[in-house]
């Protein structure tokens, strides 16, 4: 990662500055060398020349041709070649982050020339991890109704991840936890709490607890989030504290899993009470909280750079406006009727959607 201010002499390479006749040929030779430095970020992604030049709709003889027309243009080899791919040379990994730099602020320009319009075009990519991704409905919803025009690019990735492609403008937003982190560089915008519950299919098996111990849970047959994802970390951390070591049957990269494995194999699971407020859950399910309380923080990030992109702008002002954490409170209603249905003899209700 680079760091200091953008410096523009980069755009101002010989390709974009040259004088040509007409300002046409202009315009398209700045188009060429955006484009190539497109070409060069995506070889240096996918460290593959035909997954690259897939990846940006061209074929691998344009995808070649073109990126050695931007070493010509710079006067440096970018790229070690052989047989294959081999990696990027000294210079091309000190480049490369300048080209990041220089597509974020092109993109930047774009928008704000379409922000003058009195319009919002562009795109704006966002990174979410597992566990909060049902969560991004709550926000593509209203970015879409305010920003119609703007293509929203969501995906699911490790809260490693969303930081590491943040840092190289290969994102423009994160969704993820905001605790334990190195944040400085970043805006940071707390959004809800993520509170842990077991969720099991039969709570009468449990003698229709209003709570369970980190020691009790861990002896339940569990399906749990796999080892490499944060979410299962926090977690582990929390049976360690416990002194005891959970009885894990089955593992999975998916929240949506984690639900279907409660319901239908009727093993139990942890899993963040927010996603229950968006899961359509059956009347025999059952959220019971964990005790002690386990949560975790949850916001949104980006790169606390000036200017600020005016979309990235615009749906960060939209956010600020949000309240997440009244809507996943319904845990602490459910619990007070099934308390009081308990008393009266009654079978416990069970949490409904919020939609």
């Amino acid at each position: 990662m680079c760091h200091g201010r953008f410096d523009a002499k980069l755009i101002a390479s010989p390709v974009v500055s040259r004088t040509m006749k007409g300002g046409k040929s202009v315009f398209l030779a700045g188009k060429m060398f955006i484009r190539q430095l497109e070409y060069f970020i995506t070889l240096a992604r996918e460290r593959h020349f035909a997954r690259a030049a897939d990846a940006c709709c061209v074929s691998q003889p344009a995808l070649s041709s073109a990126i050695r027309h931007l070493e010509e243009e710079l006067g440096v080899s970018l790229v070690e070649r052989g047989q294959k791919f081999v990696g990027l040379t000294h210079d091309g990994e000190r480049i490369l982050c300048w080209a990041r730099q220089t597509l974020a602020a092109w993109e930047g320009l774009k928008q704000e020339a379409a922000h003058s319009r009195d319009t919002l075009k562009g795109s704006l990519r966002m990174g979410a991890i597992p566990t909060a991704m049902p969560i991004m409905s709550l926000l593509t919803g209203p970015y879409w109704r305010a920003f119609p025009d703007v293509v929203q690019q969501v995906q699911s990735l490790s809260n490693e991840e969303i930081i590491r492609r943040i840092e190289n403008f290969e994102l423009d937003l994160g969704l993820t936890y905001l605790e334990e982190q190195n944040l400085q560089r970043f805006r940071v915008l707390p959004l809800y709490r993520e509170r842990y519950v077991l969720l099991a299919r039969d709570a009468g098996a449990l003698n229709n607890c209003a709570s369970i111990s980190w020691r009790d849970a861990a002896a339940l047959p569990l399906c749990l989030l796999t080892r490499n994802m944060q979410n299962r970390r926090i977690v582990d951390a929390a049976f360690y504290r416990a002194g005891v070591s959970p009885r894990v049957v089955v593992e999975t990269d998916s929240v949506f899993a984690l639900y279907s494995n409660v319901r239908c194999a009727e093993i139990y699971s942890i899993m963040p009470h927010s996603l229950l407020a968006l899961f359509e859950l059956r009347e025999e399910l059952t959220a019971i909280p964990l005790e002690p309380e386990l949560n975790r923080g949850i916001g949104l990030i980006a790169l606390n750079s000036e200017p600020a992109p005016p979309i990235l702008s615009a749906v960060w002002a939209i956010s600020q406006c949000m309240d997440l954490e009244s809507q996943f409170n319904f845990l602490e209603i459910i619990n007070s009727a099934r308390g009081r249905q308990s008393e009266a003899g009654l079978d416990p209700v069970a949490p409904k959607s919020l939609g």
